[in-house]
């Protein structure tokens, strides 16, 4: 099937990478001329695990093509995908500018039987709206589908090849099944293939994602609350992660979700809920939650030093919001950088793949090569992602690096009594702190 992907974000590479890789022929577009130009060049614009090599392969072998000629790739295409960015605009809603300048580009080229699916994360009404743009603008009734994505960030090409479910919204039986014969190479341990009206689709992720970031800033709450109660937030998880009503999944305390999709996703949902006269209580208990959450971390740091942190030199290990991506977006160690700084404290940061973006937002900020070395005369160490590569280091090196032996784990890490045995003062989230060092 030939393709046609517009925008090479995120959401569009990955789609269109996975789909090449199964045998269709995909031209992915872009307005970024000097992106597009690096993708030639087999340069990724993006850190995602095995990306890189599924793009060179698939480019090599003729599949994979990049252009920013919207106009020759839409008219040879049987399916356009769109993938544009819908941030969030300053009432919290989706701004969906780029997704109507692209409908508008592409009208003039898209094949009579051709359909065009969203594959952005859109609000409800979008695909009606597109609907309508394109009778418009073509003069016929165009098929418009919905595609909804359900991607993890450091999992996504996993995800895509082996999709829990796949989600369409049709206005009729046809487009269904195209849909359906695209995907079916990716469905082939019966996973379902759920059809229903683009409206439903189009809520699905926006549900989805509601639901996981409940679940985050829930038992970030709870967890909170445990250390005031002298409990132990990983045996309450566990206590109630083997009721098959609950799970475990999202259940891990920390400092606060991130990225591009939770945030975006809860405040363009609770814009929905507030346009029809809804009251969306529970979504901004969720973002409320959340957001005051990353800065408990920052909370623990002046408590400990007395409300003076001039002077202090702060490690922070995990920079992007989550491990296995280099995205930063509403990234929590942000949050944290900042509060230091204005305490008066000094950050040197490490992070495997995020350093570079948080270089372009921030000032003042060392950065070190080697989370090791990053604690060569630090006051303290902040943990804020859970990378890997944090979970077993050399303790009694780190031990003669720093400073000040107190560890501020946001990911909790690490088990409280071996960092006492080890001399270190260790605050985690939803547990007590400990104290080994001497006195």
């Amino acid at each position: 099937m030939k393709i046609a992907v517009i925008g090479t974000g995120y959401v569009g590479l990955v789609t269109g990478t996975c789909f090449a890789n199964s045998g269709n022929d995909v031209t992915c577009i872009d307005i970024d001329e000097k992106k597009i130009a690096g993708l030639k060049s087999g340069v990724i614009p993006i850190y995602e695990p095995g990306l890189k090599e599924l793009v060179l392969r698939n480019a090599e072998e003729g599949r994979l093509h990049f252009t920013t000629d919207t106009a020759s790739a839409v008219k040879t295409a049987e399916m356009i995908y769109l993938a544009v960015g819908t941030p969030q605009g300053d009432d919290g809603s989706a701004d969906l500018s780029a997704m109507w300048a692209v409908t508008k580009a592409l009208a003039p080229h898209l094949q009579e039987d051709a359909i065009v699916v969203t594959k952005s994360t859109v609000p409800v009404g979008t695909n009606a709206k597109i609907f309508g743009m394109l009778k418009e603008l073509t003069g016929r009734d165009c098929h418009v589908a919905s595609n909804p994505e359900f991607l993890k960030e450091g999992a996504a090409i996993d995800d895509f090849m082996k999709p829990d479910r796949v989600v369409v919204g049709v206005r009729c039986a046809e487009v269904s099944d195209k849909l359906q014969q695209l995907y079916a190479p990716f469905l082939r341990t019966e996973k379902p293939f759920l059809s229903m009206s683009p409206e439903s689709a189009e809520m699905t992720k926006y549900v989805a994602n509601a639901l996981l970031a409940t679940k985050i800033s829930f038992i970030n709450e709870m967890a909170n609350l445990c250390e005031k109660m002298g409990g132990d937030i990983n045996d309450v998880r566990r206590g109630i992660g083997h009721d098959s009503r609950i799970g475990f999944a999202f259940l891990f305390p920390g400092v606060g979700y991130g990225g591009s999709c939770f945030p975006k996703d809860v405040r363009a949902l609770t814009a929905m809920t507030e346009d029809k006269g809804n009251v969306p209580e529970m979504l901004r208990a969720v973002d409320n939650v959340n957001e005051r959450q990353k800065t408990v971390l920052f909370e623990k740091v002046k408590t400990h030093f007395d409300g003076d942190l001039s002077g202090k030199r702060i490690a922070i290990w995990g920079l992007a919001f989550k491990p296995e991506t280099d995205d930063i977006r509403e990234a929590p160690a942000l949050v944290l950088i900042r509060q230091l700084q204005e305490a008066g404290a000094t950050v040197v940061a490490h992070d495997p793949e995020a350093m570079e973006n948080v270089a372009a937002e921030t000032e003042g900020v060392e950065f070190s090569e080697s989370a090791t070395k990053a604690l060569k005369g630090a006051d303290a160490l902040c943990i804020c992602t859970d990378w890997k590569a944090y979970h077993q280091p050399d303790f009694a090196e780190i031990y003669q690096l720093m400073a000040g032996h107190v560890v501020f784990d946001g990911r909790n890490l690490y088990d409280p009594a071996r960092m006492k045995a080890r001399g270190y003062c260790y605050h985690s989230i939803g547990r007590v702190a400990v104290d080994g060092r001497k006195a």
